[in-house]
């Protein structure tokens, strides 16, 4: 089965202000660009590493799926958030006029979660997604981006059937003291097609072949320079 498109919908009167979701790809994070290829080594006496700027698998994480975007600036003050967002009145739908919501602390009861503000911040999303049939989606905190001073809660969603509807994204706000601005267009959530079918798992112990081709597989890793990306990535 081939990877399906996934299509995003929005209120026709919201469509001039919301930044739109893009191909995660289109929304790689400045500091990657602008980290080094390589960089010394204090463990290895100064010796030269690759950085995580060559690694295929980190990278193919980041550009995965689709990005759902900050609706608008956010504002921070110690936990406080504001925001200035001009969003008419929609008399046909019911969605929220607010970019944030909460989740209440105790929703959270015996999840091993350490809150740094008392709630659960929730991104609100202003777009529909729609998959098609025997596909659902997975909602999750934007791959790899630490640099985000909150962390977004993983779902799963059957998008198929519920095309109609809005998914939001609660998220853990991880920076206590964090003063400042998010801008709108901040990823918030990456969304990964994934079969509604739980695929089956059979665990054995390789043959006399496998274990000569694994055997293969290392030593070609051990001698040359980028094997994985040449001859093991699509």
């Amino acid at each position: 089965m081939s990877t399906p498109k996934i299509t995003a919908r929005c209120h026709p009167a919201l469509e001039p202000l919301l930044p739109k979701p893009v191909p995660a790809r289109r929304a790689l994070p400045d500091w990657l660009r602008e980290m080094p290829s390589e960089a010394p080594s204090e463990v290895l006496e100064g010796a030269m590493v690759r950085t995580v700027k060559h690694c295929p698998p980190f990278l193919d994480a980041l550009g995965l799926g689709v990005m759902i975007p900050l609706a608008c600036d956010l504002h921070f003050d110690k936990g406080a958030v504001s925001w200035d967002w001009e969003v008419p009145a929609l008399p046909d739908t019911l969605i929220s006029r607010a970019p944030v919501g909460v989740h209440v602390p105790e929703q959270a009861t015996g999840a091993p979660w350490q809150l740094a503000v008392n709630s659960v911040l929730k991104f609100m999303n202003f777009w529909t997604l729609e998959v098609p049939s025997g596909w659902s989606l997975l909602f999750t905190h934007p791959m790899n981006r630490e640099d985000l001073p909150f962390r977004t809660l993983s779902g799963v969603v059957d998008c198929d059937l519920f095309r109609d509807g809005y998914v939001h994204f609660p998220a853990l706000w991880s920076a206590r003291d964090f003063t400042g601005t998010l801008p709108a267009g901040t990823p918030v959530a990456q969304v990964i097609p994934v079969q509604a079918e739980a695929m089956g798992l059979e665990v054995g112990v390789m043959d006399t072949a496998q274990v000569s081709a694994n055997r293969a597989v290392q030593e070609e890793l051990g001698t040359e320079t980028g094997v994985y990306r040449k001859r093991y990535r699509r």
